[in-house]
């Protein structure tokens, strides 16, 4: 944005993005920054040399490889007294996203088809191989370099070639809104500094309750001795409430920081307001207002949901869920508890699923229901989150059962088996109202056919005439 593609040109936007990318880096990381450089040249030269048709299968082979082994490391090698030092292991995740996600959106520019493409897929097609230049700028730039969040290749080049803010229609119909081609002034103070002080806000929660509300005392037998069974689910409400601000923070910060800079334009809503949620990463309203565990997920990490959807779930043929929930662990490290995590994801996610169709139409009836439902599951979506999610949080495995074990025994786990097999036995709920109508057109729509059966009925005359004669007798 300070630096317009018309003045100073692509090549020179893609230069600053860079070396500044690369001198912010190596500040905040030292000598742990030659493993993104290692990472981002194999998987370069893997693009260039792989046939085209496995390209990024190889790719994606040898950089979760790389982000594997590095995770490794971190989880056994490194002694627990400088654990939770700064480490690179986060931009390497950040850089395996990039890489990969570029990978099959090269490959799906060569040979896929998209008759049989998602739209996700369809809307990422990258259809040459990145320059060197493109390539290091993409996995470097500044702005995303130290916490993200994710762009995918072809909205960053957009951002670099200044495609994201070319004059094209709105949902309104307007070119735009005509706002940026008459007074280019599209800025993004307003939102940066609106993103700026909610960062600014969890950041002092975090630090005023963290202290109150750690974490690790939701495995602590000592705490657990002392404190009643309701108290103890509250507590790991409100500590998990804790964890989740710091990476409102993180989510936050790392937007805002891409926004100040132009990149995250997302258009113009139907009013004319223009949009910055191209690479937002959370949504914090939508996570704190959870009814449904899809909303939930569909509204934290946005970004890495995005990529799981793009390089496994719309790939995958099978067991979509289980396999993008363990790429998702594997990617997130190696320690047990991020795996108690994202394998309890995908039963519990299921139970949820059929719940909300089975027994969610039973509350539609009235307001006051409906009421009533939304409250009942913005609770439980809470509490069977907080459960899942405290195994992620304590990372090892012996603390992990103990939290399960004598923490809440299991609970969640046994009710979701016996509601699993409870809805078997509820029946589908069916409205009266849309039984009558129902009815109604299947009454209509028989009437109709036999309408149509006598008009297409040939007349006397062409009918035969033994068959007048049987009839006659009959």
């Amino acid at each position: 944005m300070y630096l317009p593609v018309e003045r100073v040109g692509t090549r020179v936007r893609h230069i600053v993005a860079l070396v500044i990318g690369i001198l912010i880096g190596t500040l905040s990381f030292g000598w742990q920054f030659c493993h993104m450089y290692a990472q981002t040249t194999l998987c370069y030269i893997a693009m260039l040399i792989l046939p085209s048709s496995c390209m990024h299968i190889g790719v994606f082979v040898l950089a979760m490889g790389y982000l594997v082994t590095l995770h490794l490391y971190r989880a056994y090698m490194i002694p627990e007294d400088v654990l939770y030092s700064i480490d690179v292991s986060g931009p390497v995740m950040i850089v395996t996203q990039k890489i990969t996600s570029l990978a099959f959106s090269v490959h799906d520019g060569c040979y896929g088809n998209k008759d049989i493409m998602s739209d996700l897929r369809k809307r990422y097609i990258v259809s040459r191989q990145p320059s060197l230049l493109e390539y290091y700028s993409y996995m470097f730039y500044f702005q995303g370099v130290v916490v993200g969040p994710l762009c995918f290749y072809k909205d960053y080049i957009s951002f670099v070639e200044g495609a994201d803010i070319s004059p094209k229609k709105g949902k309104n119909g307007l070119e735009n809104n005509n706002v940026y081609q008459s007074n280019r002034k599209l800025s993004p103070f307003n939102v940066v500094v609106y993103k700026l002080c909610i960062a600014l806000f969890w950041l002092g929660f975090h630090f005023t309750f963290k202290p109150v509300y750690p974490e690790m005392l939701n495995a602590d037998l000592e705490f657990i001795r002392s404190h009643v069974f309701l108290y103890r689910v509250w507590y790991m409400l409100i500590s998990m409430l804790c964890c989740r601000a710091k990476y409102y923070v993180a989510f936050t910060l790392g937007d805002a920081i891409c926004n100040a800079s132009g990149l995250g334009f997302n258009g113009y809503d139907s009013e004319g307001n223009p949009k910055w949620d191209l690479i937002t990463n959370v949504s914090i309203r939508g996570i704190e207002g959870a009814t449904s565990f899809k909303t939930y997920v569909d509204n934290w990490n946005i970004q890495t949901a995005t990529w799981l959807r793009h390089v496994c779930y719309d790939r995958i043929p099978v067991q979509k869920r289980f396999f993008t929930f363990f790429l998702s662990a594997l990617w997130h490290g190696c320690y047990a508890g991020y795996y108690f995590t994202f394998v309890s994801a995908v039963p519990l996610s299921e139970v949820a699923r059929k719940v909300r169709r089975k027994i969610r139409p039973y509350f539609q009836t009235s307001e006051g229901r409906k009421m009533a439902y939304n409250i009942l599951t913005w609770f439980s979506t809470h509490i069977v989150i907080s459960y899942m999610v405290v195994p992620f949080t304590i990372l090892h495995l012996g603390p992990t059962f103990i939290f399960y074990s004598f923490n809440l025994y299991w609970n969640v786990h046994i009710l979701a088996v016996a509601i699993f097999v409870i809805l078997r036995y509820i029946p589908t709920y069916k409205n009266s109202a849309e039984e009558n109508i129902t009815q109604k057109e299947l009454v209509s729509t028989t009437q109709n056919n036999l309408h149509s059966s006598f008009k297409q009925q040939p007349n006397a005359s062409s009918v035969k005439q033994p068959d007048v004669d049987i009839l006659k007798n009959e």
